[in-house]
């Protein structure tokens, strides 16, 4: 399945996902749209070069809520794109942030890799807690320095969020979960695959879906955003996509249809519900993020070790899912926030994230669509 991205360039301009000429055009037509994919991963700038990597970086609901300009010659200022929030699953943008975490630490791999150091100023004209707005979230100075390759960085192209159900019967080895969890550098990073754990946490994150679902606004607000079979996942830059000859099938059907998952008695609604449920019930371990603070430094840290998390599960043959549910901040998810929290931070902190690990199908790694920039204005 084909995904299109957007990277938003406040200057105007094109940035290309690096790798991905091959895999397009293996999959559609070669046209004049075929060009600037020669440009990735390849600029004679090397603020693109990363940039072309860095718009490859996990983010909720594949939202891409970045914008960047580039300023003089060797500077990117990083700007939140306003209409990408989820104001009812992530009310204070604090998931969106991590997100923009995701980014930064793509972006200084990327860099690295090609002999540069990051100079980042977080939030140079001061930050508001209670939401993002349109000032920078960083700038970043690009210093020539030495050539230093991150081994996980070899793993980007294959780095996927695989909402599949996992193989239940293949454990996860304890010499690979020990490696994954000393990936991280700048939080508290904790996991688990002790079968009873594994257990609580499989009940628990179902019972957190459960009532993101059984809340109309919270539900309705993931339901906008699924991209339904081939043609609408083509046709959309971001989303929850529901990929897979079912829903293939049932989409072009017209029995998964937007309206029909809203209603709870449809065939959609049951076999969408079945899906999810069919991901956290088949968990075979589980990781999760501590930070000390809950600032929007310590959440763009969060960002920078989930993405280093889950480059390292992909380096070891594992596939990973976020499980956002019962870290979200409303007041349906209160009881289960707390009970997640006095399990996972009980000397106090914010526990960031919380993903799913196991040994998924073996599904190839979707390709991706040319990235093409909007010219805005911030």
């Amino acid at each position: 399945m084909n995904r299109r991205k957007f990277l938003k360039l406040a200057s105007g301009g094109v940035i290309i996902a690096a790798g991905g000429l091959g895999l397009f055009a293996t999959t559609r037509t070669p046209t004049a749209a075929l060009a600037p994919w020669d440009r990735a991963g390849s600029y004679g700038d090397p603020r693109k070069n990363a940039l072309s990597h860095a718009i490859l970086a996990p983010n909720p609901h594949n939202r891409q809520p970045w914008v960047v300009r580039l300023d003089a010659d060797d500077t990117v200022t990083l700007f939140f794109d306003t209409e990408k929030q989820l104001p009812y699953t992530d009310p204070f943008d604090r998931q969106l942030t991590i997100g923009l975490g995701c980014f930064l630490e793509l972006m200084r791999m990327a860099a690295k890799a090609d002999g540069f150091d990051l100079d980042i100023s977080l939030f140079p004209q001061g930050e508001d807690v209670n939401g993002l707005d349109t000032r920078p979230v960083a700038t970043a100075k690009f210093v020539k320095g030495s050539t230093l390759r991150d081994p996980l960085f070899d793993h980007v192209p294959a780095r996927r969020s695989n909402k599949e159900p996992y193989d239940i019967s293949r454990p996860v080895p304890p010499e690979a979960f020990a490696q994954i969890l000393a990936a991280a550098r700048q939080t508290r990073l904790g996991g688990s695959i002790d079968p009873n754990d594994v257990t609580y946490w499989r009940q628990l994150t179902t019972k957190a879906l459960m009532v993101e679902i059984e809340t109309p606004r919270t539900y309705k607000e993931s339901v906008d955003l699924m991209r339904i079979g081939k043609v609408e996942i083509n046709a959309n830059p971001d989303g929850i996509d529901f990929s897979g000859p079912l829903f293939e099938a049932m989409a072009l059907a017209g029995v998964m249809t937007r309206d029909g998952l809203l209603d709870r008695s449809s065939t959609g609604y049951k076999e969408g519900l079945k899906a999810v449920m069919a991901n956290t019930r088949t968990a075979m371990g589980h990781v999760w993020m501590v930070t000390q603070g809950n600032t929007r430094s310590d959440q763009i840290a969060a960002g920078a070790d989930w993405l280093r998390v889950n480059l390292a599960c992909t380096a070891h043959g594992l596939s990973f899912q976020p499980l956002s549910q019962p870290l979200q901040e409303y007041a349906e998810m209160e009881e289960i926030y707390l009970e997640t929290h006095q399990h996972l931070a009980p000397d106090g902190g914010t526990v960031q994230m919380l993903a799913r690990i196991g040994y998924g199908p073996d599904v190839a790694v979707s390709p991706r669509w040319p990235i093409e920039a909007k010219i805005g204005t911030v």
